[in-house]
């Protein structure tokens, strides 16, 4: 018995600690790549001198965040504003427990993996609107009140698209999504193509990027909820935020591009490639379309994409049935 959790205790352990190293370096490339990708879209350099084409500069970064002074705002909610961070971040970790990053490399595969992602991940909109909330600032305030009503909004297509990929698969759990691809690949089928798009659209707009992150526009609110933060505690926001633009393309992967599927090469570099190849559509969507106004991107949701989205599990039932 004691051997037994012990022996739990050293894999959570370890499992832990190559999540989070796994984070941390993902998230420093992407901010990297990001510039890149953003640069040669626009027709500039980007990063250059800090390492090779600028390789070392999100370490600077970094080490500049830690250096910075902690500053609270005097007026702020104190308890709420430093638990913030926390509800943002700690939903993004615990994601990963059931993300298959190849075919026998998964930290607990269960029966309700998708159930528990899109659960979890919910968690997040509570953080963002107590950074709104607890930093007694108004355009923080409407930030967060933004962001919590597009989140909810664009949760309900991005559902729904997931819907019918279970009707599809018959299972909830993420191993299972992938094995019930290896005769095709759901993105293959018309209906699945379709909402891969709806969930594409929905999961960017639930990760705040452009055209949707009107919560954070510059112009109109200075960085909307996390106006106030400095130092680590916006760096926990900026790395919840490509830790989010991950999840959200690995779980597009798995469940409309075969997850680890692939030929010759080890399934993991195919799970990766997969998913950094939604993230690379992302930013190329991001530094391409402009900022939509809020009643726009609202509108957008209920008015269009949720009809469509209902239509297509309607059809999608309709299908099965036959």
């Amino acid at each position: 018995m004691i051997d037994s959790l012990s022996t739990q205790v050293r894999s959570m352990v370890i499992s832990s600690t190559v999540i989070l190293g796994f984070i941390s370096i993902s998230a420093m490339f992407l901010i990297w790549w990001e510039r890149k990708v953003s640069a040669h879209i626009q027709n500039r350099l980007g990063p250059m001198i800090v390492g090779w084409h600028g390789s070392l500069q999100s370490i600077a970064d970094t080490v500049k965040l830690l250096l910075k002074e902690n500053i609270v705002p005097a007026g702020a909610d104190k308890m709420i504003w430093w638990l913030a961070p926390f509800f943002v971040v700690v939903p993004s970790v615990m994601v990963f427990v059931t993300i298959p990053f190849a075919r026998n490399f998964v930290v607990h595969d269960l029966n309700v993996g998708i159930l528990f992602i899109t659960s979890i991940t919910s968690v997040s909109v509570l953080g963002i609107f107590m950074a709104g909330w607890g930093s007694n600032n108004k355009y923080s305030l409407l930030g967060g009140m933004r962001s919590a009503a597009q989140i909810i909004s664009y949760e309900v297509p991005l559902l729904l698209s997931v819907v019918v990929v279970i009707m599809e698969a018959g299972t909830l759990s993420m191993q299972g999504i992938i094995h019930a691809q290896e005769h095709g690949w759901f993105i293959l089928k018309p209906n699945l193509a379709i909402a891969f798009v709806i969930y594409f659209i929905s999961s960017t707009a639930e990760v705040n990027r452009v055209p949707f992150d009107i919560p954070e526009a510059e112009s109109e609110l200075g960085a909307g909820y996390h106006t106030e933060y400095t130092g680590m505690k916006f760096a926990m926001f900026f790395v919840a935020e490509y830790t989010n633009l991950f999840i959200v393309s690995a779980v597009a992967a798995t469940l409309f591009l075969g997850g680890w599927q692939g030929p010759f090469l080890p399934s993991a570099f195919w799970f990766l490639l997969k998913s950094y190849g939604i993230i690379f559509l992302s930013m190329w969507v991001r530094w391409t379309l402009p900022r939509v106004r809020m009643d726009q991107m609202m509108g957008f949701a209920w008015k269009f994409l949720t009809p469509v989205a209902l239509l297509n599990l309607l059809i999608s039932g309709w299908l099965m049935l036959r």
